[in-house]
């Protein structure tokens, strides 16, 4: 498959994976063009034992993974730290609204937690799926799951009646 076509057709799907993983529009985007040039580069080491999607989809996984790993991530953690306390209560409040209250609440989770939940919910794909993307036993997916929805309850609800 040319990668015109392969940009075309998985592009925006990879930018959701990578997303999840980085919670950062253009971090995001930064992985997905790595995870296409490298794909460019080494597409001759594809040996087609899964699908094509399923290699971008691992690749951006573990970029995503390189990337939360490495100095920039954490020094720009850092920087947004001490940057949060400088905002004003007020541009909190409108930052925080604008976010919405489930992906705030998700994007607060792990990694491990949250990338399951995303996968299953978000991407609609089986436990079967995910464990075999995942490189995971499917009891461990489905513990994963359990445990991030009951992480992700009492966040919820807190948020819930905050409004009221």
């Amino acid at each position: 498959m040319e990668i015109e076509k392969l940009i075309d057709t998985y592009s925006d799907y990879l930018y959701r994976i990578a997303f999840i993983y980085t919670k950062d529009r253009l971090t995001a985007e930064e992985v997905v063009q790595d995870v296409f040039i490298n794909y460019y580069h080494k597409s001759v080491q594809f040996e087609q034992r899964a699908s094509i999607k399923t290699y971008l989809v691992k690749m951006t996984i573990n970029r995503s993974y390189d990337y939360l790993r490495s100095w920039k991530n954490k020094k720009t953690v850092i920087t947004q730290f001490f940057q949060q306390h400088e905002k004003d209560v007020e541009q909190i409040y409108v930052e925080k609204e604008l976010q919405g209250e489930i992906t705030a609440a998700v994007l607060t989770l792990p990694v491990k937690d949250r990338e399951v939940l995303l996968l299953y919910y978000y991407e609609e794909m089986t436990v079967f799926e995910i464990a075999e993307l995942l490189e995971l036993a499917v009891s461990t997916v489905k513990s994963r799951l359990q445990r991030a929805r009951a992480k992700l309850k009492p966040k919820l609800s807190m948020e819930v009646m905050e409004d009221d």
